[in-house]
């Protein structure tokens, strides 16, 4: 009889855990939720496209604030500002681009507000918006007026134009702030809960992040130098440890950088003993607090495992994430692209969680992304095909919010 009960008890309790495992499984995976679509061509809300096959010369960004997106489009000098429903509200667009051409011979929508922009630049695709709707988009200047440092090492050739959703104020944003000296080439802006502006720069040393007020004046200047990065130590004699600093994240809340650091070695064949590659070894995120000047201990960012089976045999390789960005909540997000889609890694240092999910994607339907992080954490993507462009969104904040009641 109590051997009974007790195999009564275990079933129900195997039973408890497939039930709870059962509930969990609404929150495993990230589902994409399609907003709208945007056709290519010349009109009001298309997008202005040359050759997608050639991806280096697609310039496009996404960024979503508050249930609004901000559309990029380099290959047209104009940025759309759109709702949920792809219906195009505000429309930036350079006096003499195709677009403003385009414009005089239109009739102008009359839902649309546009607004004409005398600064000759072009857009890249970086783009973000603070609460106020401000929106902040990376610039390249032309040739006859971009600038070089005095030891040659420095190209001083892309500036920030912020512009107000109204139009009625629209400037330039340099190093030292409105009007200042163009910055070296920017990999990506940021804006803060303080409606701060940050902008992260490439120098020949590192990173360079530039941290200005909610008036657009500089607040911080600090280089990322490889020689302030520890090392970390060798596997053995004869192998060389060096590193490469991925990004730097500011943290949308307090004055502190993040600071993605891979670490690679150089790899010797065991049997000629002659160095034949380099090998992936971990990747550190490195807090640095601002107004202290001080490294604080670094975060192991785990490493995406690919395993691949040829010949009997199993081959397992590491792969380093790609860090997106913070949200407000203190949520590290990494993601990498995996054939079947995207691998996303959520951590928060403070209560020590990791969260790792898969988004699926055709990639051989995709010939451009670009993604974003909003301070909500929801993940909003541009996707580039053949027929259109699509504009989805990732709710990983509802993933998150649901984890953390549970």
């Amino acid at each position: 009889m109590m051997k009974k009960c007790f195999a009564v008890a275990i079933l129900l309790i195997l039973f408890s855990i497939f039930i709870s495992c059962s509930k969990n499984e609404t929150i495993q995976s990230i589902s994409e939720n399609e907003l709208f679509q945007l056709s290519y061509g010349n009109f009001f809300q298309q997008l202005g496209v040359t050759d997608l096959n050639n991806s280096g010369e697609v310039r496009y960004g996404i960024a979503m604030q508050d249930g609004f997106f901000y559309i990029v489009n380099g290959e047209a000098q104009k940025i759309m500002e759109l709702n949920s429903y792809g219906d195009l509200l505000t429309l930036f667009y350079n006096e003499d681009s195709k677009t403003a051409k385009f414009i005089e011979n239109s009739k102008r929508p009359e839902e649309c507000v546009l607004h004409e922009i005398s600064y000759p630049f072009e857009y890249p695709g970086s783009i973000a918006i603070d609460s106020n709707k401000n929106i902040y988009a990376v610039s390249s200047i032309p040739k006859d007026r971009q600038e070089q440092s005095e030891d040659g090492s420095k190209l001083f050739c892309q500036t920030v134009l912020r512009m107000s959703r109204d139009g009625t104020n629209i400037e330039y944003i340099g190093q030292q702030g409105p009007g200042g000296t163009p910055f070296p080439y920017i990999k990506q802006v940021f804006t803060t809960t303080k409606d701060e502006l940050v902008v992260i720069s490439i120098s020949t040393e590192g990173k360079i992040a530039y941290w200005f007020n909610n008036e657009g004046f500089l607040k911080f200047m600090i280089p990322i130098s490889k020689n302030t990065i520890p090392l970390i130590k060798k596997q053995n004699e004869q192998s060389e440890i060096f590193l490469s600093i991925e990004n730097v994240v500011p943290d949308p809340v307090n004055y502190k950088l993040y600071v993605q650091v891979d670490y690679y070695s150089t790899y010797f064949d065991e049997d000629s003993k002659v160095q034949s590659g380099i090998n992936y070894i971990q990747t550190l995120l490195y807090p640095f607090d601002i107004e202290s000047g001080v490294y604080e201990n670094p975060l192991t960012i785990p490493a995406y495992e690919e395993s691949v089976v040829s010949d009997y045999s199993k081959l397992t390789y590491r792969i380093p994430y790609d860090f997106l960005g913070v949200s407000k909540s203190g949520w590290k997000f990494f993601i990498v692209k995996t054939e079947s889609g995207f691998n996303i890694e959520m951590l928060q240092s403070e209560n020590q969680r990791i969260l790792r999910r898969q988004f699926k994607v055709d990639h051989n339907k995709i010939i451009f992304d670009s993604m974003s992080l909003s301070l909500d954490g929801i993940i909003t993507a541009l996707y580039l095909e053949n027929e259109s462009a699509r504009v989805v969104w990732y709710r990983t904040d509802s993933l998150i919010d649901a984890i953390v009641k549970n």
